[in-house]
Parts: structure tokens; C-alpha cells; sequence
């Protein structure tokens, strides 16, 4: 039993349950529906590689916020090292095999290791100063949601509309701006030395320009790209109306992997705007594949 739970500590320095953000490498895969095993194979192997990547800019954030985190209600339970279940030498080498691990794996996808590259160096600045910075923290996190847009679209050497990643900004700056109002509503500044130059009202203008941004910029990409995914605009609509709900009624938003896994309608709701993709777009991909294969 004493194995089991230690083996479960290293897991969770992993953070698996936040690898669902990871998911966004495979956008530019659902929309261009590419219908063949070379692409989805190339697609999953890139969300892999990000799955690396990201759990070493969590043991590494884990490093080096060990103290603060160790102020907080919750993580100081569910950071093994801020828990003092995993030491830091452990944790050292843990990151150094999976960075071992990620570069290696990644000599198949140069193109998706370069974006990963960008990744982990903006992550690193983060960690170590623009987490600070006002405005700046919030654009860091948000663009990693960006560059796994962008790793997918490099994975499968397609072409991205501009208004998916913009959307995709827009939506990962609402998501973060959330994030910070929850953190200074829950524990202020004493884990989070940015939150000092944040006010609540701030926050939450930032969240509903980002919201707003979201639903237009989602629409014009609809519209410029394939007007048949309008039947998908009320799921993302009712998704942001959902969270918004959550949030403020409710009191999450610190993590919106978790908002996601306890909360079914939202569940649904990605599922639903996931299916209505799928309909619209696959299956003239899927028949221009049978045609070829005939002919």
C-alpha cells in the first residue's frame, strides 16, 4: 500500500489530469479533417510531445513555488513537494528524465520540438520573472494555449485560419483572467505576489472583453471558413455562459480542469460542440477518401 502511494506522488507531480488542456493540438486535426491514419497519427504523437512538455513546466513551477504553495489552502495538500511528499532532488530528476525523454521523442517531430522549444523558454521566463508583471502573466499562460494550436497545425503541416488562433487567445485570456479573480478572492496575495496589482473589478473586465472577443472572433472564423459550423456557436455561447454561472455562483475557476471534470453540462457541452465538428466537416473529407480509394 506504502508503494502504491508513493508511486501515486510521482504521478501527480505529473499533473495527468491537466493534459486535457493538451487537447488543442489536435484543433487544427478536427478541422481539417483530415480522415487518414498518417495525420491522426502525426496529430496524437504532437499532443504526446506536449503532454512532456507541459509536465515539466509543472515539476519546474512546483520547484520553484514550493514556499508559496505551501501557503495555500489546497495545494499545499495536492503539491507533493510543497506537502514535503517528494523532495526537490527527486523532483530534479524527474523533470531532467522527462526533458530526457521529450527531446528524444521529439528528433521525430522537429517541427513540433521547435514550438515546444518556444514553450518551454516562455514558461521559463515566467516561472523565474513575468509572473510579476501584471497583464504579462496573464498573456504568458494564454499563449501556450496558442502554441498548441499552432503545434498541431506544424504536426500536420496544414494551414490555420488567423481567426483560430486569435480565437484561441481569446478564449485561454478569459480563462486566465478567471483564474486570477478566483486566486485573489480565495487566498489575495499572500501565494501570488501579482495578485498585489490586480483589483477584483479589473479582473472582471478583463474576463468579459475576453468572453465578448471569444464569441465574435469564433463567429467571424466560422463565417470566413465554413458557414455549416454555425450550428456550433450556441454550444460555445452556452459554454462561456456556464462558466461564468460556475464561477461566480458556485466559486471555482482556479482550475478549470477541474470546472470541467465535476460540472456535466459543460462535459455535454464540449461534446456536443465536438460531434456538431465532426458532422459538418468529416464526412465530405471521409467520402473524398472512398472516392480516391475507388478510383
Amino acid at each position: 500500500m506504502s508503494s502504491f502511494a508513493s508511486w501515486t506522488r510521482y504521478i501527480r507531480l505529473f499533473r495527468p489530469k491537466q493534459w486535457v488542456k493538451n487537447s488543442f493540438v489536435l484543433t487544427p486535426l478536427l478541422f481539417s479533417g483530415y480522415f487518414h491514419p498518417l495525420p491522426i497519427s502525426k496529430a496524437l504523437f504532437a499532443t504526446l510531445l506536449f503532454s512532456l512538455a507541459s509536465s515539466s513546466v509543472y515539476i519546474f513551477n512546483d520547484i520553484i513555488d514550493r514556499h508559496s504553495d505551501a501557503l495555500h489552502p489546497q495545494k499545499s495538500h495536492t503539491r507533493p513537494i510543497a506537502a514535503g511528499q517528494i523532495s526537490v532532488r527527486q523532483a530534479s530528476y524527474l523533470l531532467a528524465i522527462t526533458l530526457g525523454l521529450l527531446f528524444t521523442a521529439g528528433l521525430r517531430q522537429l517541427s513540433v520540438l521547435t514550438v515546444i522549444g518556444i514553450y518551454l523558454l516562455l514558461n521559463l521566463a515566467y516561472s523565474l520573472r513575468l509572473k510579476r508583471v501584471p497583464v504579462v502573466d496573464i498573456f504568458i499562460i494564454s499563449s501556450g494555449f496558442v502554441l498548441r494550436v499552432y503545434a498541431g497545425a506544424v504536426a500536420l503541416d496544414a494551414p490555420v485560419s488567423p481567426w483560430m488562433f486569435i480565437t484561441t487567445l481569446s478564449l485561454a485570456l478569459f480563462l486566465a483572467a478567471i483564474k486570477r479573480r478566483q486566486e485573489l478572492l480565495d487566498t489575495g496575495s499572500e501565494t501570488r505576489a501579482v495578485l498585489n496589482r490586480y483589483t477584483q473589478t479589473l479582473i472582471e473586465n478583463y474576463a468579459l472583453m475576453a468572453a465578448t472577443s471569444t464569441l465574435v472572433f469564433y463567429s467571424l472564423f466560422v463565417v470566413s471558413t465554413r458557414q455549416e459550423l454555425m450550428i456550433t456557436i450556441p454550444f460555445v455561447m452556452f459554454g462561456i455562459f456556464r462558466y461564468w454561472y460556475i464561477v461566480v455562483v458556485d466559486g471555482q475557476g482556479e482550475s478549470p480542469t477541474d470546472v470541467l471534470f465535476s460540472d456535466l453540462p459543460l462535459q455535454l457541452t464540449l461534446l456536443g460542440w465536438t460531434i456538431g465538428c465532426v458532422i459538418v466537416i468529416w464526412p465530405s473529407q471521409l467520402s473524398a477518401v472512398i472516392a480516391a480509394e475507388l478510383y
